[in-house]
């Protein structure tokens, strides 16, 4: 789960900045608030990279999804980014947990074979 989660966040890291960009360009906001918004979700994403297998994490991965489909209306394009990151967050979660139970279960059957 963590590789997938990690990956996803990643992204996020540079969608964010790449929205920052395009926010920069409003002329009702001053860069000062962009680039502070824009730098604590992109600190939040790669601070969650590493710590999403730890209580908490998955959590606040969502919350970081929800501030991301909550910035288009800032950036309006980033209701379809936001929206296509929070299925990629929920398929990383889903599938992640999967693949470390088909792991556990190789493990164990590794352990009852030590032959093999």
């Amino acid at each position: 789960m963590r590789m997938l989660c990690a990956s996803t966040l990643i992204g996020e890291f540079f969608v964010i900045g790449f929205a920052g960009l395009v926010a920069m360009k409003s002329d009702d906001l001053s860069m000062t608030t962009v680039w502070t918004v824009c730098g604590v979700g992109m600190l939040l994403s790669v601070l969650l990279s590493g710590m999403v297998t730890r209580p908490g994490g998955v959590q606040l991965g969502w919350a970081l999804q929800i501030g991301l489909v909550l910035s288009g209306f800032v950036v309006p394009m980033m209701f379809v980014l936001g929206v296509c990151f929070a299925g990629l967050w929920w398929a990383s979660v889903h599938y992640g947990r999967k693949i470390d139970e088909v792991k556990a279960r190789w493990a164990a059957q590794g352990e009852a074979q030590p032959g093999a």
